[in-house]
C-alpha cells in the first residue's frame, strides 16, 4: 500500500525525476520572498519567529543532558544568545540506533513521503531560516532566503530524486527460472530488501549550513538510515530549526522522532568532532570545511562512507573578449559576492602578460587589471547598495587573511571597511585585489585564501594559463574554473584543461550568471573528481551507497511444471 505521504508529494517527485533526466531549469520552491507566494505577512512572521529565539533556550525535545550550549554571534554585530539542549554521543548514538530498526522497516515508499514532507514544511518556513541564516553566516538578506531556504532546498529535492531513482530500481522480489534441457528448469523465488547502511553524521559549515548540509541529510533520511545533525558552532540555528521540523514530522507520521538528531556543541569542538566520527555506530559522513578537517574524516573514519567538500582554488583565464566591460562586471560581482566565502567563488585571474585581444584591439597586462580593479570599486563605491551584495564577514580569520594577503604582492584594488547603514557593528569589508606573478608567486596561487582575497597573475601566455589552471584544480582542488575567449580552438582547450582537472567549466560569463553559482537538478556541484570534493551534489553516486541491498532465495517449483489436476503448482 502507498505511503500517504508518498502519494501526496508525488507529482512534486515525478517532476524532479524528469528534471534531473534533462538537466533544464526547474523548481517547486519560488526563490523570491514574494507576498503572493509566500503569504503577505510571511516576511514579518519569519522575522519575528527568528528574533523569538534569541536570548533564550531552543526547545528541542531530544535526549539531552540537562546543560545548554550556544556562543553565536552575528556578523552583523551582535549576539544571538541562543542556548541549545546540550547532547553527547553516548545518548544521541543509543537513541538512534532504537529509532532506526522502525524506520528501515517503513520501507522506501515512507523514507521518501516523510523526506518529502519535511521539504515542503521547511518551505514554509523559509523567511524564519532566512534571518536564521543571515545572523548565523553574514550572508545578506537576499541571498541569506534563496541560498538558505528554496536553493537549499532544491538540492534536498535532487537528493531525494536521486535516492528514489536509485531504490525504485531495485524490485522488492522475482521469479527466476533456469532451462535444464530435457528436464524440468531450475525455479528460484527471490526477495530483495533494501538495508540502510546506518547511522549518519552531517557536519554543517558556517558559510551554507543549509545548502551544503541538507543534500547530505535528506540523502541519509531517504535511503532509510537515521542521521545526527552536527551543525558548525558558528551557525547552529538553521539547522536546530531544520532538525525541529523534520522531528515533528516524522512524530506525525509514527516513528520515533530520533530518527534525526541535533548535536550543537561549542567553539574549539574538534576533539569531540573527531571522537564521534570514528565511533563503530556511524557509517555515513557529510562534511563541508577546511582541507584539514576533511582530509582526517577521509583518512581516519574508515568505518563509514565518508563524502566532503573541502577548500579548493578556482580560477578564471583571460584570453581574449568582445566586450572588456561586460566581462569585468562579471567578474567583480562574482569576487563581491558574499565577500568570497562561497566555495565556488574566484581566486586565480591568469592573464598574458603580454596582454589579450579585444574587440578594440590589443589591451595591455596593466590594461586588463586595472579594468579589473575598477569594476570591483565601481560595485562597492556605494556602501548602501555593497552591502547587499558583500553581506558580512563571517569570522575574524577571515578579516586577518585580507590584511595578511595584502603584502604579497602590488595592491590593485584594497579592501576597506564599509558601514551598514542598519548594523552599525558589521563585519563588511570589500574585495581586495593583488598583482601576481606565475613566474615567483606560485606558491601563493597554489593557496587558497578563502574570503575576499583574489590575485591577477601575469603567466607567459594563455597555454601556460590553462595548464596552471589544470594542474592547481587537478593538484590541490577546484570547484569552478572560468574563461573568457574568443578563439574556439582556445576554448576547445579549456574544455580538456577542465576534464583533465575534473573541475566544471563556465564560458564567456558576461551577464546575469555567475561563475560561483550552481543550479540544482542542472548542475553537478562539484565532480568529485579533484581533492576539493570526493563527491558531487547531486549524482547517483552520492546516494547509492548510503543502502545496500539484501538478498534471501527459494527453491520453488518452476512455472512451466506439470502439476495434477485441481492442484496448483
Amino acid at each position: 500500500m502507498t505511503h500517504p505521504l508518498f502519494a501526496k508529494h508525488e507529482d512534486t517527485l515525478k517532476h524532479a525525476l524528469a528534471a534531473i533526466e534533462t538537466r533544464g531549469y526547474w523548481s517547486p520552491f519560488a526563490e523570491m520572498p514574494s507576498p503572493r507566494v509566500y503569504g503577505e505577512t510571511s516576511n514579518a512572521e519569519g522575522e519575528a519567529a527568528f528574533k523569538a529565539h534569541l536570548h533564550r533556550t531552543f526547545e528541542l525535545d531530544q535526549p539531552a543532558t540537562g546543560e545548554t550550549v550556544g556562543a553565536e554571534v552575528s556578523p552583523y554585530g551582535f549576539a544571538l544568545d541562543v542556548q541549545y539542549p546540550k547532547a553527547s554521543a553516548d545518548t544521541l548514538i543509543p537513541a538512534a540506533v532504537a529509532a532506526q530498526d522502525a524506520w528501515r522497516r517503513a520501507g522506501r515508499e515512507a523514507w521518501i513521503g516523510v523526506s518529502l514532507e519535511i521539504l515542503a514544511r521547511l518551505n514554509r518556513a523559509s523567511f524564519e531560516i532566512a534571518y536564521s541564516v543571515m545572523h548565523t553566516t553574514g550572508q545578506a538578506f537576499m541571498m541569506a532566503f534563496q541560498a538558505g531556504g528554496p536553493h537549499a532546498q532544491d538540492r534536498a529535492l535532487e537528493a531525494i530524486a536521486y535516492a528514489w531513482h536509485e531504490l525504485r530500481r531495485v524490485p522488492t522480489e522475482a521469479h527466476w527460472e533456469k532451462p535444464q534441457g530435457k528436464n524440468p528448469p531450475l525455479a528460484m523465488k527471490k526477495h530483495y530488501a533494501i538495508a540502510p547502511r546506518g547511522i549518519g553524521l552531517v557536519l554543517g559549515c558556517c558559510t551554507f549550513p543549509t545548502w551544503n548540509g541538507y543534500p547530505g541529510l535528506f540523502a541519509d533520511l531517504a535511503t532509510g538510515n537515521a542521521v545526527i545533525v552536527k551543525p558548525h558552532p558558528g551557525a547552529i540555528l538553521p539547522l536546530a530549526i531544520t532538525v525541529r521540523i523534520a522531528r515533528e514530522v516524522l512524530r506525525e507520521a509514527g516513528f520515533d522522532p530520533n530518527v534525526a538528531t541535533l548535536l550543537a556543541t561549542a567553539p574549539n569542538d574538534g576533539p569531540l568532532v573527531q571522537a564521534l566520527a570514528v565511533r563503530p555506530e556511524i557509517k555515513l559522513i557529510d562534511f563541508t570545511g577546511s582541507t584539514q578537517n576533511g582530509t582526517w574524516l577521509e583518512r581516519n573514519a574508515h568505518q563509514a562512507y565518508v563524502f566532503t567538500e573541502k577548500a579548493g582554488v578556482n580560477q578564471i583565464v583571460i584570453d581574449s573578449v568582445d566586450d572588456l566591460k561586460a566581462a569585468v562586471r562579471n567578474i567583480a560581482f562574482s569576487l563581491a559576492l558574499y565577500s568570497g566565502q562561497m566555495c565556488t567563488a574566484p581566486q586565480n585571474i591568469y592573464v598574458p602578460r603580454d596582454g589579450i585581444r579585444t574587440s578594440e584591439g590589443h589591451l595591455s597586462f596593466d590594461d586588463v587589471a586595472q579594468a579589473l580593479a575598477s569594476a570591483v570599486q565601481k560595485l562597492v563605491a556605494d556602501p548602501a547598495r555593497a552591502v547587499e551584495v558583500l553581506g558580512a564577514i563571517q569570522n575574524e580569520g577571515v578579516a586577518r587573511r585580507i590584511d595578511e594577503a595584502r603584502s604579497l604582492g602590488r595592491v590593485l584594488a584594497d579592501s576597506v571597511a564599509l558601514e551598514h547603514p542598519a548594523f552599525p557593528g558589521a563585519r563588511i569589508r570589500t574585495p581586495l585585489l593583488v598583482q601576481l606573478d606565475a613566474s615567483s608567486d606560485l606558491a601563493t596561487a597554489r593557496s587558497e585564501w578563502f574570503g575576499p582575497v583574489s590575485f591577477v597573475i601575469a603567466t607567459d601566455s594563455t597555454s601556460h594559463s590553462l595548464e596552471l589552471a589544470s594542474s592547481i584544480a587537478r593538484e590541490h582542488g577546484a570547484l569552478t574554473l572560468s574563461v573568457y575567449s574568443t578563439d574556439e580552438a582556445v576554448i576547445d582547450a579549456a574544455h580538456e584543461a577542465a576534464i583533465q582537472g575534473r573541475v566544471a567549466l563556465s564560458i564567456n560569463l558576461t551577464g546575469g550568471v555567475f561563475v560561483n553559482q550552481s543550479a540544482a537538478f542542472s548542475d553537478f556541484h562539484g565532480t568529485g573528481g579533484n581533492p576539493a570534493a570526493n563527491a558531487a551534489l547531486t549524482d547517483s553516486a552520492f546516494v547509492a551507497n548510503r543502502f545496500r541491498v539484501v538478498q534471501s532465495r527459494v527453491h520453488v517449483a518452476p512455472t512451466n511444471s506439470a502439476t495434477p489436476a485441481g492442484q496448483t503448482a
